[in-house]
């Protein structure tokens, strides 16, 4: 559906040059809901608008349905941009037209007929719930409600592809939560696949299927939201996922513990199935270790349940090293923690 391969973008302003991309790729699929979540500043932003062609790469390609739009002219691309559509983050509604008028736009632009446009813009506005505020004007809406009105003009053209450049972050959390649940239905019944730039991880984990995270314009990370999330890899990652799933030991447990002969302490990570079976008990019968359960927690993504908890094994080495094989090879995820970073006895 959108393929970017290894793109740079360079931006030169007042002799002083600015790598906001340094060969980033990303495969968006068709039917994906796509998050790419990074800090301000890691290049989020000039990936979106390479999307649709507002900005050109200095280097590398961007492919629409397998087609690169640098190779098209500009009447081509036009005609490309068709199946693009984009919602901002200020809404960018023209404050002297009425809610009808503002999601008419792109069809004027395509000199629609009139009673063409009358039909599109009115099922749009019924479908984004807003059929009362045809008449209104921008000023009279509330946050929620202007992002309603750009999401219905971004679908006015039937696009395939919709872009969303911080389409939440100017929303209170409730009104953030109906316009996550208002692109889901967009990409469930119209079949259109979403790109979505954030710097909110829960924004991820409520409607995306995979995920991108940049830093530095690069991207440091990427796969299905429930591999990032159930094994973030990258320091940044780990402090993203932090911010919705808490998965680290409290300071009145960091404090309790000490590193032991005989005693190792290892998250495990269930995802989906995992979670159901009786793993730990058919465990502890199978080799001779105890254990301690220091931390679980239990976090709902896309559908599915992922658990994460922190034991403190205590046995023979030999026999840990068999549990924690045993572990692997029911898919759990394992991960050692170093006790000596909480064991204060030491110090």
């Amino acid at each position: 559906m959108l393929e970017i391969r290894n793109v740079y973008k360079t931006f030169t302003r007042k002799g002083i040059t600015i790598e906001a991309l340094k060969g980033v790729s990303l495969n968006v699929e068709k039917g994906d809901i796509f998050g790419v979540i990074g800090y301000s500043g890691a290049g989020k932003s000039t990936l979106i608008r390479l999307a649709n062609y507002l900005e050109r790469p200095t280097e590398g390609q961007v492919l629409v349905d397998g087609f690169d739009l640098g190779e098209y002219s500009a009447s081509e691309l036009r005609e490309a941009k068709k199946n693009i559509g984009m919602i901002f983050q200020h809404f960018n509604l023209l404050e002297s037209k009425k809610v009808f008028d503002n999601v008419a736009i792109p069809l004027v632009l395509l000199k629609k007929s009139k009673e063409e446009i009358r039909q599109r813009v009115t099922e749009l506005l019924e479908f984004v719930g807003l059929s009362d505020k045809a008449g209104s004007y921008p000023s009279e809406l509330s946050g929620g409600q202007k992002q309603r009105v750009g999401i219905a003009r971004a679908l006015a053209t039937n696009p395939s592809l919709l872009l969303c450049d911080e389409a939440t972050s100017a929303l209170d959390p409730q009104t953030t939560q109906s316009i996550l649940q208002l692109l889901k239905r967009i990409n469930a019944e119209y079949n259109i696949t979403v790109l979505i730039i954030t710097h909110e991880m829960s924004v991820i984990q409520e409607i995306c299927n995979k995920v991108a995270v940049m830093e530095e314009g690069k991207i440091i990370e990427q796969g299905s939201v429930l591999e990032v999330f159930g094994h973030p890899r990258h320091q940044t990652t780990q402090n993203f996922v932090k911010t919705v799933i808490q998965n680290e030991l409290t300071a009145s447990v960091q404090q309790s513990i000490k590193a032991e002969h005989g005693r190792r302490l290892v998250k495990l990570h269930f995802l989906g199935e995992s979670t159901t079976e009786p793993v730990l008990y058919e465990m502890v019968r199978a080799y001779d270790i105890k254990f301690n359960i220091l931390f679980a927690n239990t976090t709902e993504i896309q559908e599915k349940t992922l658990v994460t908890m922190i034991l403190q094994f205590s046995g023979e080495s030999a026999e840990i090293g068999k549990a924690l094989e045993f572990l692997e090879q029911h898919e759990i995820g394992i991960e050692e923690v170093d006790a000596n970073v909480f064991d204060h006895s030491n110090r």
